[in-house]
């Protein structure tokens, strides 16, 4: 007997064969996509992106704790108390935003304007 005829290669290993590593993947490209998509279309420049993105994270947590974890395990009140900070840290930012739009930072004052020989 040779050695090539004991030793056997290792099986080839597919991306579909592991449903978590699949799952990571579409995340991934879901995230690209809600990120390309608000850096054309968010007028607020990232406040309005990040609070989509902890909303649809709260959902999809609490949708996998209902559904994966039916006995409670050491991961469910993680989550949901986690996310529960962040989701309403998102409903804190907008409702304390005020009526008068976008809060903008206060723009310093102009220093004083001087003439050609330096006063005032």
């Amino acid at each position: 007997m040779t050695p090539s005829e004991v030793v056997n290669a290792p099986p080839a290993v597919g991306i579909v064969n592991y449903p978590s590593a699949v799952a990571i993947v579409v995340t991934v490209v879901f995230t690209a996509a809600i990120l390309i998509l608000a850096g054309k279309f968010d007028p607020t420049q990232g406040p309005l992106t990040i609070s989509i993105m902890i909303v649809l994270g709260m959902l999809g947590a609490t949708a996998y704790c209902l559904v994966f974890t039916v006995p409670n395990d050491d991961i469910t009140p993680g989550v949901v108390g986690g996310l529960t900070a962040g989701f309403g840290a998102v409903i804190a930012y907008w409702l304390g935003r005020g009526a008068s739009g976008y809060n903008r930072p206060v723009q310093p004052p102009e220093p004083p304007k001087r003439g050609p020989d330096g006063s005032e």
